[in-house]
Formats: structure tokens, C-alpha cells, sequence
């Protein structure tokens, strides 16, 4: 299942159309002070209304391997061992593999409107595994692209296009131990390529993310 598609701009704090938000990312703003905010169609999947994920150290212990400590730097096709909180009830712990970072076109934008011209997109391709044996059926995943280094891109997209990018939900069965999945995480950029694949959810990885590199 996939969830609604929003452009979140660096520079003001805007509500769109459809039903999508956009916020301020102080992280980003200082390098993206033109960045646009535009609205992509809405999708009617129930399952765009589950709680945003949250990972938390205190989540229940690793079952496939050290989790990774924050900072760690992988490489493509590395997998990451990491906690993982959805919502208020659900915690436990999963491995993430990002297995590409492909560069789309600007064409590929058209549905998020005239606002997101000069943006291209990349789609961070995963697989995510519940290596903690808990139920986390629903429950979504999301890395941010950054640029070659770590810089942030200017601006933070949230949903998927559907066809090139799409943005899965964990499926129901996504309750034991080596069950998975594989989803595709959105991120633009006006600027430099997109080359890191970043996980920061959580107080210990919001200010040193894990971080994938080709």
C-alpha cells in the first residue's frame, strides 16, 4: 500500500491543497532558500493515514545482529541493523538494505505541479526486514536523501509516484522474525546529485544519522 505524496519546503511554513502539508525543516533552510513547496495527487489507500514512524533506542533487542550505532556509514547493499518505534504501540527492531539510489527525471515531477520545476528526483530502494520477531504490520519506514557528503538537498518529499517511487507499508503479515518487504523512499533535489541514503528518525539518529553511500 502506498501512502499521499507532499513536497515539504525549506523556506515557509504553508498548508496545501489535497489534504498535504508543508513545514519548515531547519536543517535545510539555510541552503535552500528557494526551494518551492507543491502538491502531488492524493492517494485514496486507507493506509496513508497510519502514524509516522519514530524509532527509539529503547526498542526491543536486535535478533540479527549488533544494532548500528549512530554515525555508522554503510555502502549500497550493506544491511543495517536498526530500532525502530511506529506510532505509540508498536516497537522492535528491523534490518534496512538499500539496494539503489536511482536518479529520475524532472518529468517525472509533473504531478506534483509547476512549482516543482528544475527539481529531480532520486528513489531510495530498500528492503526491510523484521529481524526482532515483533508485530510491526502497517508500520512505514522512510530514509531522506542527502547530497555527496551528507548535505541536506533543500527539500524533504514525503509519499512516492506511483509507478517510479512507491512508498509500502509493512504488510499484515509483517509480525515475525525474517518476514519482508521492499519499498522506495522520495527525495529531490535542485542542486547537486543525490548520492547518501540517510536514516534519522529517533533522538540518537537525528543528530548523526546512519548513513548508505555508493
Amino acid at each position: 500500500m502506498t501512502h499521499k505524496g507532499r513536497i515539504v519546503s525549506a523556506v515557509a511554513l504553508t498548508t496545501l491543497t489535497l489534504g498535504l502539508t508543508a513545514c519548515n525543516d531547519g536543517e535545510d533552510a539555510a541552503s535552500a532558500q528557494d526551494s518551492p513547496s507543491a502538491s502531488a495527487p492524493a492517494s485514496s489507500d486507507p493506509g496513508s493515514k497510519s502514524p509516522s514512524a519514530d524509532p527509539s533506542d529503547d526498542a526491543a533487542a536486535p535478533a540479527g545482529g549488533d544494532v548500528a550505532a549512530p554515525g555508522t556509514k554503510f555502502k549500497i547493499g550493506d544491511r543495517a541493523v536498526l530500532p525502530f518505534k511506529y506510532g505509540t504501540g508498536k516497537k522492535g527492531t528491523v534490518a534496512v538494505t538499500v539496494t539503489a539510489i536511482e536518479k529520475g527525471a524532472e518529468a517525472d515531477m509533473a504531478a506534483f505541479g509547476d512549482k516543482a520545476k528544475g527539481m529531480t528526483p532520486y528513489y531510495i530502494r530498500m528492503k526491510v526486514e523484521n529481524v526482532g520477531g515483533t508485530d510491526l504490520s502497517y508500520a512505514s519506514l522512510r530514509l531522506r536523501g542527502k547530497l555527496e557528503g551528507g548535505g541536506p538537498t533543500g527539500v524533504i518529499l514525503v509519499g512516492d509516484l506511483p509507478g517510479k517511487c512507491d512508498s509500502e507499508t509493512a504488510p499484515r503479515d509483517f509480525t515475525t522474525k525474517g518476514a519482508s518487504y521492499e519499498t522506495c523512499s522520495l527525495s529531490a533535489t535542485k542542486t547537486d546529485p543525490i548520492a547518501v541514503a540517510s536514516f534519522e528518525e529517533g533522538d540518537a539518529y537525528s543528530d548523526s544519522p546512519v548513513l548508505w553511500t555508493s
